[in-house]
């Protein structure tokens, strides 16, 4: 019994080194900055610091890979993740959406903040700076309601 739970031992540490050789692609497309929500609607100094603490690294093409992204299976979770939120919020190429759709993604964006679903709870574990206090979450949402009225839907 114990000859075989140290072969599973040593199966097991060898398998998660060899998963080791199989990286995430962390490159992404260039910013182009009359592409970005800049570029599109106004967002207050308080609003974007808000963003680059919790949203930046999922809906931007500026993420920044933390060092567990060099560990898989890891690395390969979080990429998922990214790749997801890009997907569907990308704020890097905001302004090439059509006016229907900036207008539902900002109100998406209060949506998912009033729900607690964003930022992800997952991503919370680690990154507790990315937590939104009640006065953040109503500062994001109240923005993105606000922003969301001003675009006109054809």
């Amino acid at each position: 019994m114990k000859k075989a739970l140290k072969i599973l031992g040593i199966l097991i540490f060898a398998g998660f080194v060899v998963l080791q050789f199989f990286r995430i692609d962390k490159t992404a497309p260039p910013i182009v900055q009359g592409e970005t929500l800049e570029a599109a609607v106004s967002v207050p100094a308080d609003v974007s610091q808000i963003m680059v603490h919790s949203c930046n690294d999922c809906h931007t093409n500026a993420t920044i890979y933390p060092w567990y992204s060099n560990v898989q299976p890891f690395g390969w979770f979080l990429k998922n993740h990214i790749d997801e939120g890009r997907q569907k919020l990308n704020f890097s190429i905001f302004n090439t959406y059509t006016a229907q759709k900036k207008a539902k993604r900002l109100d998406d964006i209060c949506d998912q903040v009033e729900s607690k679903e964003m930022p992800l709870p997952s991503y919370l574990w680690i990154h507790r700076d990315a937590v939104l206090s009640d006065s953040d979450a109503k500062a994001l949402c109240d923005w993105a309601k606000q922003e969301s009225g001003k675009i006109t839907v054809e």
